[in-house]
C-alpha cells in the first residue's frame, strides 16, 4: 500500500500493531515522551509529506493525556505536509457527555470534536459511539464502525444453545442495538428500564419481557463501573434465566468493576479490544475478548483506496 503511514499513540500499542500486521506494513516511527513538567512531547520520526496518515489512539487509561497526545500528533503530521490525517479512535473519549441533560452541563463530546477538527484531522474512524448524534458534532467525515458483526459471530460460535437465547438491553437507550442483533439471530429481545438518582448509581430496575428458561445475553456499548450490568444480571436470574452472558463493546472496567463481575451471575463477560484487556482478563476468568483489529484495518484499507466502508456494518472481514 503506497503513500500510507500508520502511527500509534501510547494508549493501545498492541491494537495498533495488530492493525498494521493485518495491513502488511510497519508502524510509523514516533517518539512519545513527557517533559519533567508533564507536558507531552511528540517527535514524528519519518517523513509524512504527501502521505495518507492514520493515527491510532483509544480514549482509555489516562484519558486526558492520551487525548492531548493524539491532538499533538495530528497537528505535527498536518504541519509536516501530510495530505490527509485520519484519527482512528476505537473508543471515543467523553462520548457519554453528549447532551445538555441539566442546566449548566457541558457537552464535552462536542468540545472534543472541535479540538480534533482544529488540530487538523480530516477524517475520524471510531467504533460503537455511545450516541450516534456525535457524528453530527463534526464538520468532517466520521465513520462509526459497529462491533455487531463480530458479536454475532462470537454468539454463534461460543454459545451452543444460542437459538434459545433472548437479547437484553440493560437500558432503554440500547433498545435499537438489541433489536438489530435479535432480528439477525431471529430470537426475542427484552429490555430493562432503569432510573438513575445520580451518575454511576442505579436507583431501580424493571424488566420488560419474558426470560424464563432462556439464555439471556446482555448487550451494551460500554461498561464502566459495571453497576448496571451486574444489577441487570441479578434481575435476569431472579426472573428465571438459565444463564446470563454480557457482551460489551468498550470494557472500561474502572473502580470496583472487576470485583463486581467476579461476584455476579455471569457465565462470561465478553468485550472487544478497543481498550486494552490483558490485565482485566488476568483479574477475572469471566472476561473474554473479541479482537476487532481486522475491522479497523479493513476500514483503513478501504478509506485509503477510496472504497465503500458500509460492507463492514454487516460483515466481519476474513
Amino acid at each position: 500500500m503506497p503513500n500510507i503511514k500508520v502511527f500509534s499513540g501510547s494508549s493501545h500499542c498492541d491494537l495498533a500493531q495488530r492493525v498494521v500486521d493485518r495491513l502488511g506494513i510497519n508502524l510509523g516511527k514516533v517518539v512519545l515522551k513527557k517533559f519533567s513538567n508533564q507536558e507531552t512531547c511528540v517527535e514524528i520520526g519519518e517523513s509524512v509529506r504527501g502521505e495518507d496518515v492514520y493515527i491510532i489512539q483509544s480514549g482509555c487509561g489516562e484519558v486526558n493525556d492520551n487525548l492531548m497526545e493524539m491532538l499533538i500528533m495530528i497537528n505535527a503530521c498536518k504541519i509536516a505536509s501530510a495530505s490527509r490525517v485520519t484519527a482512528v479512535i476505537p473508543c471515543f473519549p467523553y462520548a457519554r457527555q453528549d447532551k445538555k441533560d441539566k442546566s449548566r452541563a457541558p457537552i464535552s463530546a462536542k468540545l472534543v470534536a472541535n479540538m480534533l477538527s482544529v488540530a487538523g484531522a480530516d477524517h475520524i474512524i471510531t467504533m460503537d459511539l455511545h450516541a450516534s448524534q456525535i457524528q453530527g458534532f463534526f464538520d468532517i467525515p466520521v465513520d462509526n464502525l459497529y462491533a455487531e458483526p463480530a458479536v454475532l459471530k462470537w454468539i454463534r460460535e461460543n454459545i451452543p444453545d444460542w437459538r434459545n437465547a433472548i437479547i437484553v438491553s440493560p437500558d432503554a437507550g440500547g433498545a435499537k442495538r438489541v433489536t438489530s442483533i435479535a432480528d439477525r439471530l431471529n430470537v426475542e429481545f427484552a429490555l430493562i428500564h432503569k432510573e438513575r438518582k445520580k451518575a454511576n448509581e442505579v436507583a431501580s430496575m424493571v424488566l420488560v419481557g419474558d426470560v424464563r428458561e432462556k439464555i439471556a445475553i446482555l448487550v451494551d456499548d460500554m461498561a464502566d463501573t459495571c453497576g448496571t450490568v451486574c444489577h441487570a444480571a441479578d434481575k435476569l436470574v431472579e426472573a428465571g434465566a438459565q444463564k446470563v452472558y454480557a457482551i460489551l463493546t468498550h470494557g472500561i472496567f474502572s473502580g470496583p468493576a472487576i470485583q463486581r463481575i467476579n461476584s455476579a451471575a455471569f457465565e462470561a463477560v465478553v468485550v472487544t479490544n478497543t481498550i486494552p484487556q490483558d490485565q482485566h482478563m488476568k483479574d477475572s476468568a469471566k472476561v473474554q475478548c473479541i479482537d476487532v483489529s481486522m475491522i479497523l484495518a479493513e476500514a483503513i484499507r478501504r478509506t485509503h483506496n477510496g472504497e465503500s466502508v458500509s460492507y463492514l456494518f454487516s460483515h466481519v472481514p476474513m
